[in-house]
């Protein structure tokens, strides 16, 4: 088996989530991981769990197929550990605030003196450079300052975050994206290459659609909480006798269909639900039609028989029902980190990055390591006697 990044060695910099998860992607295509770890950890071992193992689902989601060895880069030792480690390096991936590496002296300037043709990935918030530029930053915070939570919510609820973090999760993709292509472009060219993901840049991405027409029609999103933007009152989530619904029906041949499916084909005669502008322009009194109907059903009956009328549907389901569905399992999108039946960490994790390979396509070779795992193993290899990483352990270095 030949994975696509085989051969590649990366120095993995980064914690919390959008740096190690971008750095995941890439182990699990075949590329050999460093993770290079403070003395205390990555924050996400420790990150929203009740476990006192400093194996955190936080840490585990971002960090298989790694090494860990930890080191303090403020010691005097840090810079020999590294220089040596950077020799069989093809990559540095770092999520500090900007300017924390160059401060460190592990700057890409001063790295790719040592190394020229090193690939050096940077993530950040804002950015290494202009105005908002060193500023700290977490996904919440990214939503809030990108206008995204301005979109999100109700009149009622006011603006809110997703209960999730898409832009870490983004960004990460979108790292994985710029560093495969600087690998493309270094086989190519013989050139190594400086990359600047920033979060704010991707939450951007994740809004096109909307900054487009933001800023070429002046439409400012609403609030307009499960809401479709097309305003219309047939895209939208309704209860059922025993759940919810999120119907999408925006198109006037969907609405016929949802309509005979709901027993109200002949609000079609009535000219203020015929149309699509009719329709928006009675948006409530459409919907309380609509919804009056809805309860008198459980969410399986009305799931089933939309589908079968082609009406864009989709059950709300909570997160555990989500993830018992068959085409999770069909696709190997849950998959346990070990195959090994005594491992003593056994967990299982989202290791899929959305899509599947006939051949050499992700795959999970180790677990997430424990804290400084192969510390003595990596530094060994590295060429150090052990006395000299005594040494270091003894001065607090590793």
């Amino acid at each position: 088996m030949t994975q696509a990044l085989d051969g590649i060695r990366i120095l993995d910099f980064t914690q919390v989530l959008a740096g190690p998860y971008a750095v995941m992607q890439m182990a699990l295509l075949g590329a050999e991981v460093i993770k290079i770890e403070h003395p205390k950890g990555d924050q996400s071992r420790t990150l929203i769990t009740t476990s006192q193992d400093n194996m955190a689902p936080a840490f585990l989601t971002c960090n298989l197929n790694k090494r860990s060895i930890t080191l303090d880069l403020k010691s005097g030792g840090a810079p020999t550990i590294i220089t040596r480690l950077l020799q069989d390096a093809d990559v540095v991936v770092e999520n500090f605030k900007a300017g924390t590496m160059d401060g460190l002296g592990l700057g890409y300037a001063t790295l790719a003196a040592i190394k020229p043709d090193l690939i050096y990935c940077s993530i950040s918030g804002y950015g290494q450079s202009g105005p908002g530029a060193g500023a700290a930053a977490y996904d919440g915070a990214l939503q809030a300052a990108s206008g995204m939570m301005s979109m999100t919510g109700s009149e009622a609820s006011g603006p809110t975050r997703t209960g999730f973090m898409p832009v870490d999760m983004a960004t990460a993709l979108q790292a994985t994206a710029a560093i495969t292509g600087a690998l493309l472009r270094k086989e190519r060219t013989g050139q190594g290459q400086y990359l600047d993901v920033s979060m704010l840049d991707t939450s951007m991405v994740l809004q096109a659609l909307q900054v487009a027409n933001y800023l070429n029609e002046g439409t400012i999103p609403a609030l307009l909480g499960n809401s479709s933007p097309t305003r219309q009152p047939t895209a939208d989530a309704f209860q059922t006798q025993d759940g919810h619904l999120q119907i999408t029906v925006i198109q006037q041949d969907q609405t016929e269909r949802l309509f005979d499916v709901l027993g109200l084909s002949h609000l079609l005669n009535d000219d203020r639900y015929a149309t699509e502008a009719a329709r928006i322009k009675n948006f409530d009194e459409c919907q309380t039609a609509m919804q009056s109907v809805l309860t008198k059903e459980t969410t399986d009956t009305w799931l089933t028989a939309m589908q079968a009328a082609r009406v864009p549907v989709a059950a709300i389901r909570s997160l555990a029902d989500a993830l018992d569905d068959p085409q999770l399992a069909h696709r190997r999108v849950l998959t346990r980190t070990s195959e090994d039946d005594l491992a003593t960490r056994d967990q299982k994790a989202v290791v899929t990055a959305g899509y599947l390979a006939n051949q050499d396509g992700p795959t999970i070779r180790s677990q997430p390591p424990q804290l400084g795992e192969h510390t003595d193993e990596i530094l060994s290899e590295a060429g150090f006697d052990h006395s000299q990483i005594d040494y270091w352990r003894n001065e607090g270095v590793i």
